[in-house]
């Protein structure tokens, strides 16, 4: 037979010649091909004949669980036997294990899962499985001394990575002694190989000044050589830079493309970047729609400055109307990652009912994990919700408490509940010291409100006369700020209610001011001196223009005067329907006069229809606040069944109510009656 060249030389050769691929090599080819449990047979027998680089290999196998049970203490016993030979992969990997430690994690197919459930079927029999399977354990403690010294190692071969994190561990002074100048070596050492990990620490090293002076353009430098290596932080560290225009022209729109490069590796702080600067358009173009995915995309990997934004993005309708829903949404998780303002927010959103249902308690429960983290608005509101018993049980000493911390804050409102609450020995023993001691501190810092309180409270104690032109300052302080209650309480302290003479120019001068900014009892108290004949100041017309604001504003009092007003052409046309409706808006709230009065009109048809039924209605709601005239009024209709059925017994209970008044009809329709008056 006719050999080829090749066939003839195989032929001739011995058996021993003939090439064979080793067993490590063998492995490598069953990795790549993803044939897992080949690899392991072939490195173990690479790794009997002393090659260290298959320990290494069998550890990496052991930590990415390929063809095994994950398992670090395993790696940890393959690497350090590869790190001992002198496999510098090994030494690395190694010291980067002991840096952090592994614990087990819990889930499915995790180790400590299988531990707890093989456990609880084998009970004691289980210790003896766990060591078959893990026979180096579950867990590998941190040891920053082992990893200070194998990374060491690496680091002395020239592993550029090695040189990095002991760069990094010499800084932080983890597992020796902090040498920032050792720090400042080993990144330069690997530097020199390119790597853009040590570039970027260098970075840091010349803008932070660790061990040298800070060097903005310096660590600019080193950015950027680690930024055009694609290394991400680098590249958000430079942007940062650039748009700051720290040791650099300032440059927003490198720092938009920084952004964006950092972005494309979904880096959460590039993301928000490149959305804040696409929102506002500055660097780059202005892009809502890109600038809200970019923000979304870093809100959904938690990164809450990103929660935030997006919050207020839609909070504030950016381009667009507001959506206080999708608002609501993303500040409450902002508000879960411990955001205190957020958290302060979703207190009002649930308080207001703003893009949520309102919901008292979650706002009490908000309010208060605001408060706790320093929110002093937040510690004010919680303090009123416990004050008032909202959304939580009602607790003075718990809303002193919180009082007390927003005043620490600088909230005055809260120095001044307090001091009312003190004053009024309202949940708390009354405590005349320690209010003044609250409303003064709050009266000090200019809040009109707590002047006004203040003064009010230095009035009703006792020898306050001697203090009146303290009070008079403090009315005049606040007055002057356009406070009308402070004002209407000067005109009060002028017409001498407090004691000292009277000056009723004075007084209406204020009351004067304090009506004309809204307040409803001045323009009743003005209007009822503008009434006085007798006074000096008489002036129907005026007074009718006054009570009619006060009387439109619910005031009662204002009502009842409107109404004899209209009746009598006082001030006004007189017109009795009018002044029956007035009667009517007063008695409905409670104003027995206006309520006898109404009844009077509704009797006899004046100003309305005649109606009997309804005024005996009116004579009873008088007569059961005790007016006289009113029951002896009912008395009479009983009597004569006008509006109510007759009932003589009644009419004589209404007319005894009376007589005990010392009202002489009363007495004289018991008389007639034949009944006795009878003491009650």
């Amino acid at each position: 037979m006719m050999l080829s060249p090749r066939s003839l030389l195989d032929w001739i050769r011995p058996a021993s010649a003939t090439p064979r691929t080793c067993p490590f090599d063998q492995g490598m080819a069953a990795y790549e091909r993803g044939q897992y449990l080949e690899a392991i047979r072939c490195w173990k027998l690479a790794s009997e004949a002393g090659k260290a680089e298959a320990g290494y290999r069998i550890g990496m196998l052991y930590v990415r669980g390929e063809g095994v049970v994950r398992s670090v203490p395993d790696a940890v016993a393959w690497y350090e036997w590869a790190a001992q030979l002198g496999n510098v992969d090994a030494q690395f990997q190694l010291g980067l294990i002991f840096l952090q430690g592994d614990k087990p994690v819990l889930g499915p197919y995790r180790n400590e899962t299988w531990r707890r459930s093989s456990a609880g079927r084998l009970g004691d029999k289980a210790s003896d499985i766990h060591h078959l399977v893990f026979p180096h354990g579950m867990s590998v403690e941190r040891d920053v001394a082992a990893a200070f010294g194998w990374i060491s190692a690496a680091a002395e071969s020239g592993k550029a990575e090695a040189q990095t994190v002991l760069g990094n561990m010499y800084c932080e002074g983890l597992g020796c002694e902090k040498d920032l100048s050792a720090a400042l070596g080993w990144y330069l050492a690997a530097a020199e190989q390119n790597c853009a990990a040590a570039e970027f620490a260098l970075g840091d090293v010349y803008y932070q000044g660790k061990g040298v002076p800070v060097d903005f353009e310096q660590a600019a430098i080193w950015y950027r050589k680690a930024a055009e290596q694609d290394h991400v932080r680098a590249q958000v560290a430079l942007a940062f830079m650039n748009l700051k225009g720290t040791g650099l022209p300032e440059a927003p729109a490198e720092a938009a493309r920084l952004f964006h490069n950092a972005a494309n590796h979904d880096d959460p702080i590039a993301l928000y970047n490149i959305g804040l600067l696409r929102l506002k358009g500055h660097g780059v173009a202005k892009d809502i729609d890109r600038a809200e995915t970019a923000l979304r995309k870093a809100a959904r990997k938690d990164y809450v400055p990103a929660i935030q934004a997006l919050a207020d993005f839609y909070s504030h309708g950016a381009g667009a109307e507001p959506d206080l829903r999708e608002a609501a949404v993303w500040y409450e998780k902002a508000a879960e990652r411990g955001d205190v303002q957020a958290q302060f927010f979703m207190g009002r959103f649930y308080a207001t009912g703003t893009g949520v249902g309102p919901n008292i308690r979650q706002a009490a429960k908000w309010f208060e994990r605001a408060a706790g983290n320093g929110h002093a608005t937040a510690a004010f509101n919680i303090a009123i919700f416990y004050l008032n018993g909202s959304g939580v049980e009602r607790n003075v000493k718990v809303a002193i408490e919180w009082f007390e911390r927003a005043s620490e804050g600088g909230i005055r409102a809260a120095q001044l509940q307090l001091g009312k609450l003190y004053s009024a020995g309202n949940g708390v023993p009354r405590d005349h010291r320690r209010a003044g001691e609250w409303l003064s501190k709050a009266a000090t810092g200019g809040d009109a409100d707590a002047k006004l309180a203040y003064a009010l409270f230095l009035l009703h104690q006792d020898g306050s006369i001697e203090r009146v032109d303290q009070i008079r300052s403090l009315l005049s302080e606040a007055a002057e700020t356009g406070h009308a209650p402070a004002a209407y309480q000067l005109g009060v302290l002028e017409m001498g209610r407090f004691g000292g003479a009277a000056n009723a120019e004075a007084a209406v001068s204020w009351f004067s001011r304090a009506a004309g900014a809204g307040h409803v009892e001045a323009q009743y108290t003005l209007a009822l001196l503008y009434l006085d004949s007798d006074g000096t100041m008489s002036d129907p017309k005026a007074a009718a223009s006054l009570m009619i604001k006060a009387a439109h504003a619910g005031h009662s009092g204002a009502q009842f005067h409107l109404a004899v007003m209209y009746c009598t052409g006082t001030g006004v046309a007189q017109d009795v329907a009018q002044g029956a409706s007035w009667y009517e808006a007063a008695a409905r709230q409670g104003h027995k006069v206006a309520q006898f009065n109404f009844a009077v009109m509704l009797g006899k048809g004046q100003g309305c229809e005649a109606d009997p039924e309804k005024a005996a209605e009116w004579f009873e709601k008088a007569a059961e606040q005790d007016m006289a005239e009113a029951q002896v009024a009912l008395g009479d209709a009983l009597m004569s069944g006008s509006g109510v059925a007759q009932d003589q017994s009644a009419a004589a209970h209404w007319y005894q109510q009376a007589a005990r008044q010392n009202h002489e009809g009363a007495s004289h329709r018991l008389a007639a009656i034949g009944v006795a008056l009878v003491d009650g």
